[in-house]
């Protein structure tokens, strides 16, 4: 298992988390539907730690119109997957 650290998020019109990202990595850029896959099978890990922040893990979340990923909630907001800059 692998422990992914992730710097960016790709987001539709609405917001909504589309991808993971991390630039230079093999796995440079991660769709959401897999990142689920591989947070549920174990496969992997994804977190995000900014410069002066705490890391904050990103989970799988059951919404109403389906499963999404968010990080962890902590006193920081630059640590959020809303708020990364684009991939």
């Amino acid at each position: 298992m692998a422990d992914r650290q992730v710097t960016a998020s790709g987001k539709d019109k609405d917001g909504d988390i589309t991808k993971l990202c991390k630039a230079g990595e093999a796995w440079s850029s991660r769709q959401k539907a897999d990142a689920i896959s591989d947070i549920e099978n174990g496969t992997h890990t994804y977190y995000v730690q900014q410069a002066g922040t705490s890391r904050v893990n990103i989970a799988v979340v059951n919404g109403t119109t389906g499963k999404y990923l968010r990080s962890t909630a902590d006193k920081s907001s630059s640590n959020n997957l809303d708020n990364l800059p684009d991939c």
